[in-house]
């Protein structure tokens, strides 16, 4: 046996462990750090301090690109501000719209001293003496000296109204007291309830020719002109392109206006039972609704006033309304300034019913006749029209504007034109004019609008 295999060990050496030495361990390697609770707040304020300075450079980041940001926007409109003062100088080089003067009539002066109202006697009125003679009167203690207040309580509570219906009659001192109380009184409540109980009577009753109970007393058209002369009315004014002082000691048109409009409109609807207005009184009406129009204050009342206009157009019969047409027609172009107050006159008359449509155009038709000298017909006035030279550096848009609409409501609003081949035709060729030989960079004070309206015209109106 060889001498080097003797000092082998065994194999059952090898698995005793008792003889098996352990490997030599460094020490240093075994040894463990022991982690305490110091050691864990240290740590957590270490993270904490990157990820507030973490932080930190993301805002100096995110604020110095806002500071470029706003620079560049600061910039920006720096350029844009100048671009517009340029174009702004160069817009006033062409002309300046704010010398064109705005429309408005003012139709009311200076307002006068309203009679006194008078309370019924009371005795004299068979309604009050039932409650005089009635037993229960010893509980109220109704006297004559207490009247008003009565009268006024039972306005305001309906019961007048109701009693009137439980009677059948509205005597006359009553109706006139309720009159007047309608359009004099300087208390709301009260004459606003006046102006109920008088549209509820004249609006009752279906018989066609009759109202269902007796009224004694009806107002003729000098009480309604009266109230308009004591309310300051102008009945000979003429508008002006002066500038309107709305801002004057005067207080304007008093409520009552309201409860005026009011009872006018009922009173036209019941010309079938009483006739109130003649032909000529229910002309003037027309006008002076038109010129109410005119006035900005009645802004608030436009709704009172269209229905009105619509009622009182229809009071007419067929064969008073030929003639009335036209002479209210030739009443307001002589009256209205050849402004936009004209545009006004004739756009507040609404098209709701063919004799409106035809107002309205008898309107425009005449307010042009008198816009140019010389001129008999409507082939005369469009031919003034497309004659118009448009490069011509004194051409007036404003007041082509203004023909422009006329035209348009005198032509489109009166059916009988459209069977009237010369007019039609003319008037497709002034809008088209209109629209293709004024310039889109004709930057001249009314150019665009005009352009705009005729070529809208053309499309919208002409062509269906």
């Amino acid at each position: 046996m060889d001498m080097m295999n003797l000092d082998n060990p065994l194999d059952f050496e090898f698995e005793d462990e008792l003889l098996n030495s352990p490997p030599i361990i460094n020490n240093n390697k075994r040894k463990k750090k022991l982690i305490g609770l110091d050691d864990l707040v240290e740590d957590h304020y270490r993270q904490q301090n990157k990820l507030l300075e973490k932080q930190t450079k993301q805002a100096k980041a995110k604020a110095k690109k806002n500071k470029r940001d706003y620079d560049d926007e600061d910039r920006k409109e720096a350029l844009l501000s100048r671009i517009v003062e340029k174009c702004h100088n160069q817009l006033k080089a062409f002309g300046d719209d704010d010398e064109i003067p705005l429309g408005g009539v003012k139709v009311f002066g200076d307002k006068k001293a309203f009679p006194p109202l008078h309370f019924p006697d009371i005795r004299s009125c068979n309604l009050f003496q039932s409650f005089l003679n009635n037993k229960l009167n010893s509980m109220v203690e109704l006297s004559a000296d207490k009247g008003d207040n009565f009268l006024e309580g039972l306005l305001i509570n309906g019961w007048l109204l109701k009693l009137a219906f439980l009677c059948g009659q509205v005597e006359k001192p009553v109706a006139i007291w309720a009159f007047n109380t309608m359009l004099y009184s300087s208390n709301e409540e009260l004459h606003n309830f006046s102006t109920d109980f008088w549209c509820a009577i004249l609006s009752t009753g279906k018989e066609v020719d009759q109202f269902p109970i007796k009224i004694d007393w009806f107002p003729e058209y000098t009480d309604f002109r009266r109230a308009l002369d004591l309310y300051g009315f102008l009945f000979k004014f003429s508008s002006t392109n002066e500038p309107l002082n709305l801002d004057s000691d005067n207080e304007g048109p008093p409520q009552n206006i309201r409860a005026w409009v009011r009872f006018v409109t009922a009173c036209c609807m019941i010309r079938s039972k009483k006739s109130i207005f003649s032909t000529v009184e229910a002309e003037e009406v027309v006008e002076i609704i038109i010129c109410l129009f005119l006035d900005r204050q009645f802004q608030g009342i436009l709704v009172l006033l269209n229905d009105c206009m619509q009622a009182i157009v229809n009071y007419f019969t067929d064969e008073e309304w030929c003639s009335s047409c036209e002479k209210i027609a030739k009443f307001i172009a002589c009256r209205v300034s050849k402004d936009l107050n004209c545009i006004q006159a004739v756009e507040c008359i609404s098209e709701a019913s063919s004799r409106c449509k035809q107002l309205r155009s008898s309107v425009a038709y005449q307010i042009l006749l008198s816009s140019f000298d010389g001129v008999n017909s409507g082939e005369e006035i469009l031919r003034s029209l497309v004659a118009t030279n448009f490069k011509d550096k004194n051409c007036d848009f404003f007041k082509m504007y203004i023909h422009l609409v006329l035209t348009e409501n005198w032509v489109l609003s009166n059916s009988l034109i459209e069977d009237n081949p010369v007019i039609f035709e003319m008037f497709s060729l002034y809008l088209r004019h209109c629209s293709n030989l004024i310039s889109a960079t004709d930057l001249r004070s009314y150019a665009s609008k005009v352009r705009h309206r005729a070529a809208y015209l053309v499309h919208f109106s002409i062509q269906k």
